[in-house]
């Protein structure tokens, strides 16, 4: 509930104020990859915290998935609309 209140009033707030304070317009459109990552990340959290435990191999598992995609994003050429 409060989580899909915050995205609902963050995510228009932010493109908004991006037309005042950053350099250029944030848009929202998002790409193939961003979607994938997106999802990624929210299927292996659910796997990794849907026992009720977790320990430290399962820590190590999520922090280097997010690294793989951050290094995903950082590598990948930048396009521009």
């Amino acid at each position: 509930g409060s989580s899909i209140q915050i995205a609902l009033f963050v995510a228009p707030v932010l493109v908004l104020l991006s037309y005042v304070i950053a350099p250029h317009p944030l848009l929202l459109s998002f790409s193939m990859a961003e979607i994938g990552s997106m999802f990624l990340a929210v299927v292996i959290a659910e796997m990794i915290s849907g026992d009720g435990r977790s320990n430290w191999y399962e820590g190590i598992q999520l922090i280097t998935v997010y690294i793989m995609i951050a290094l995903m994003f950082y590598l990948m050429p930048e396009t521009r609309p």
